[in-house]
């Protein structure tokens, strides 16, 4: 082979170097991948500075400026933001930049810690991102007082947790503090319905969990949702604090109501709705007709119940009208798998506003059979019989069956099918219902409602036997 020297062979490898070089350029160009925005930003700011600083003693400023690592947003505040002690003027709170300037406009008072929570009022500008219970505490004395107190608040009608409860300290020992007085300390509930108060002197409190607090933090209403403690409290103190809230009466008519009943006189015929489902009638309850308004004038006798398609009577039932004026039951000794036709007619019933049924109507439905349900056995563990315990089947947050419990065994040969909540009614007055606690005068405690973690199922055409423990 020949070998090729001197310039025209350093030409040559010069060439093939070039070809080299500029198939591996375009290899690189055809992969070209352009540059992306990097991560998203899932991290709160944080506070890189604060004057006068974090946990200061013997504060004597007017003003605070915390600065943080990127710019910075403030949301709901007024839900959010709890100061501990409370102001009469509520500090004014800006945000700029990554900077939040508070400006105090009370006098402080000597020799006491003061606590800003920001709840989730505090987060970044780009992502929104929320620095959670952000708090700011400084002391105007030597000091900061660190005692606690921690309990729970559970909703007494049905054992769960409302996280938008405030709880409330008053020094102030008067029941009437509550309602005229703002609290001296506030804080939250958490996801399971727990609460810590930091940062506390010792003294003697009167405790609260108040709903629907707005800014002024008072229980000013009976609708409001409520709890009290039995006794006083001293801060650092271990003893486990129970708070049962309920609400006295319910609270004034929705929006969407008012619409309902300014739209109601353009409709003249009286509406109704039964409680079939897929025109099927229960064998264990009854038929009943709900309507929009009360009934003002209503005639039993011109409801008349039959039988399969022949129409035979059906002289076994009565009808009647609810309390409140709004639900008409029929009971009936109902025949399983059978169909049944109610005949109503045009002048059965009038409400409130002259609306009556511009003929007369025929309600036709078919009744279960009872291969469509299942029997039950339930055993109910741990449970106080002493206290007019009443079990509770729920579905949809809806107490749809209850029953007395008393020896702690439930059975019923014909059960609807389907998933159920259990509860544990203590009916302390023995009146069949939940009762909720009253205040002022009395301070008589809600009636506790007892949750079964574990659910039941029930399969129709069954023998369903459950054992569960409270």
């Amino acid at each position: 082979m020949k070998v090729v020297t001197g310039k025209k062979g350093i030409w040559i490898a010069f060439l093939l170097f070039l070809t080299f070089f500029k198939m591996v350029m375009l290899s690189g160009c055809a992969n070209i991948i352009p540059p992306s925005g990097g991560p998203r930003d899932s991290l709160p700011p944080v506070l890189i500075n604060a004057s006068p600083k974090d946990s200061a003693l013997h504060f004597k400023s007017n003003r605070i400026t915390l600065t943080f690592n990127e710019y910075v947003d403030l949301q709901d505040v007024q839900q959010n933001l709890l100061f501990t002690p409370s102001f009469e003027n509520v500090p004014l709170i800006t945000a700029k930049l990554r900077t939040i300037d508070i400006k105090l406009r009370d006098s402080l008072q000597p020799n006491t810690t003061y606590v800003f929570n920001f709840g989730n009022a505090l987060r970044d500008v780009n992502e929104g991102n929320i620095l959670r219970n952000f708090r700011y505490v400084f002391s105007t004395g030597s000091y900061l007082d660190s005692l606690q107190l921690t309990g729970r608040v559970l909703l007494a009608e049905n054992g769960k947790v409302d996280t938008t409860l405030i709880i409330v300290l008053h020094k102030d020992l008067t029941d009437s503090a509550v309602a005229n007085k703002r609290p001296v300390y506030a804080t939250r509930l958490d996801s399971s319905g727990r609460f810590t108060f930091q940062n506390l002197p010792k003294d003697t409190f009167a405790i609260y969990a108040i709903g629907d607090a707005g800014i002024v933090r008072r229980y000013t209403s009976s609708s409001q949702a409520f709890a009290f403690y039995d006794t006083t409290v001293i801060s650092g103190s271990d003893k486990p604090i129970l708070l049962y809230a309920y609400k006295e009466t319910t609270g004034p008519a929705t929006k969407s109501a008012t619409a309902s009943r300014t739209a109601a006189p353009t409709e003249k015929r009286l509406k109704f709705t039964p409680n079939l489902s897929s025109s099927q009638q229960d064998l264990l309850n009854d038929l009943t007709l709900t309507f929009e308004r009360p009934l003002r004038n209503f005639d039993s006798t011109k409801l008349s119940l039959a039988t399969d398609s022949t129409f035979k009577p059906d002289t076994g039932y009565t009808a009647s009208l609810d309390t409140s004026k709004k639900v008409i039951h029929i009971k009936a000794a109902w025949k399983e798998g059978t169909l049944y036709h109610l005949i109503i007619d045009k002048d059965f019933a009038e409400d409130t506003l002259a609306r009556k049924l511009l003929k007369t109507d025929t309600l036709s439905f078919t009744t279960r059979k009872r291969s469509d349900y299942g029997s039950l056995k339930l055993r109910i563990r741990n449970m106080d019989t002493t206290q007019n315990p009443i079990l509770q089947f729920v579905q949809n947050d809806l107490v749809v069956f209850s029953a007395p419990i008393k020896s702690g065994n439930f059975s019923q040969l014909l059960f609807l099918p389907g998933d159920y909540d259990l509860r544990i009614l203590y009916d302390k007055n023995n009146n069949g219902k939940w009762d909720p606690g009253h205040f002022f005068g009395t301070k008589k405690q809600p009636e506790l409602v007892v949750p079964i973690k574990q659910k039941i199922t029930i399969k129709p055409n069954w023998d369903n036997e459950f054992e569960r423990s409270l």
